[in-house]
């Protein structure tokens, strides 16, 4: 039978520990420490997410805990919470963003290097389709008193770039919670010909021209208020949902001089029993397939579920801003080691129960590939060595 490492170890693996010190090299994480490596703390808050750690406390406990097997990961011994402590607040948080940059590369080979047929595309055009969101945290105020958000209550936003070939985070930024989505979004650089979809939290007239000129299309719902006049009536194809389809143009923008159009498209959603608005700046698309990818924007929704109920980014192991990116940015690494495995596997997995069972094998020794691929098969009995003693019957 061949030999294998923990499953946690064979994770481990997927951030070759050539890279992981180029980027310490790259950010100067280890000017000031004293025994503990950066790889040391970089086990110690991924385990913190897959082993659902939810403090110091929990997370130098359990690899105390686990102290023999510790030596796999390239960890001597278990950390103390005041030396873990310490390097969360102290060492750069943008090491963890550069592994995460470099585990997507990989993510993002493995899904280019998979036949269509398991790639599950659900439109037939090949332009990429990114959906763009951000979503809320929730802090302390009294605690984390540098993330002002309201009166009594403090945040932090993770805006998020999905690309839905192969629902891989693509693109994160990390802001106080005032800040608003627009603005991040507005310092975003997207490939011409991409598909971009949003929500109406995103309105912004000059936005929208300025990725019509860079050639990026976009998906939207236009607000109720919009104040546009119609240039164009077009056919409505005889299926059913689309109500309406016209080509507008917006006064705030004709008004500056800016000349271009736009389509809203009304459609009727059977499900919820509601009349939805789109506005595109795709003018060949079917409307149907604008509502099509309006409605594939859930995707982000998702994920955004699943990084929280799923990992640890609602209580965190610090209280200084560089502790909680610290925290979040491996949260977003944990997601991708899931969405790898997940790829990787010929096993029906979700997401959360992939994290669960995760959870509860970290540190057993079986071969992690076959393990994907057949969960609930049990692992091959050790053979009998030959020098082995037999009893005998008298």
């Amino acid at each position: 039978m061949t030999r294998v490492c923990s499953i946690f170890s064979q994770i481990l693996q997927l951030i070759p520990r050539l890279e992981f010190e180029s980027a310490v090299r790259q950010h100067n994480a280890e000017r000031h420490a004293r025994g503990f490596t950066s790889w040391g703390q970089f086990i110690a808050m991924l385990f913190c997410q897959l082993g659902h750690a939810k403090s110091l406390r929990e997370i130098c406990g359990g690899l105390a805990a686990s102290e023999g097997k510790l030596r796999h990961l390239g960890l001597p011994t278990a950390p103390s919470r005041s030396t873990l402590a310490y390097a969360n607040e102290h060492r750069p948080w943008q090491l963890q963003r550069t592994v995460f940059e470099q585990l997507l590369a990989k993510c993002q080979i493995l899904v280019a290097s998979q036949p269509e047929t398991r790639k599950k595309r659900r439109f037939r055009f090949k332009n990429p389709l990114l959906s763009l969101d951000a979503t809320v945290i929730d802090l302390c105020a009294t605690m984390f008193d540098w993330a002002k958000f309201r009166l009594t209550k403090g945040a932090v936003k993770l805006h998020l770039l999905l690309d839905h070939d192969g629902y891989l985070p693509s693109f994160a930024v990390i802001t106080e919670g005032k800040k608003h989505e627009v603005r991040v979004a507005r310092q975003m650089q997207f490939a011409p010909g991409a598909i971009l979809v949003f929500d109406r939290g995103y309105t912004d007239y000059e936005w929208f021209m300025s990725l019509t000129e860079q050639g990026v299309y976009f998906v939207t719902r236009l607000k109720e208020n919009a104040d546009y006049g119609v240039v164009e009536k077009r056919e409505v194809p005889q299926r059913r949902g689309v109500l309406r389809d016209k080509v507008v143009f917006f006064y705030k923008l004709a008004q500056a001089s800016e000349e271009a159009f736009f389509r809203r498209i009304e459609f009727y959603d059977e499900e919820h029993d509601r009349v939805l608005v789109f506005l595109t700046n795709h003018l060949e698309l079917a409307a149907a397939t604008v509502a099509a990818i309006y409605k594939e924007r859930w995707q982000i929704e998702l994920f955004f579920r699943a990084l929280k109920q799923s990992l640890r980014v609602k209580t965190f192991a610090g209280t200084s801003a560089n502790a909680l990116k610290t925290q979040l940015w491996t949260a977003l690494i944990a997601m991708l080691v899931v969405k790898y495995l997940q790829l990787r596997s010929t096993f029906g997995w979700s997401l959360s129960n992939l994290v669960a069972l995760l959870r509860q094998q970290l540190f057993v020794y079986r071969d992690l590939w076959a393990w994907i691929d057949d969960p609930f098969q049990p692992p091959p009995i050790p053979e009998r060595s030959s020098e082995q003693l037999t009893l005998q019957l008298i």
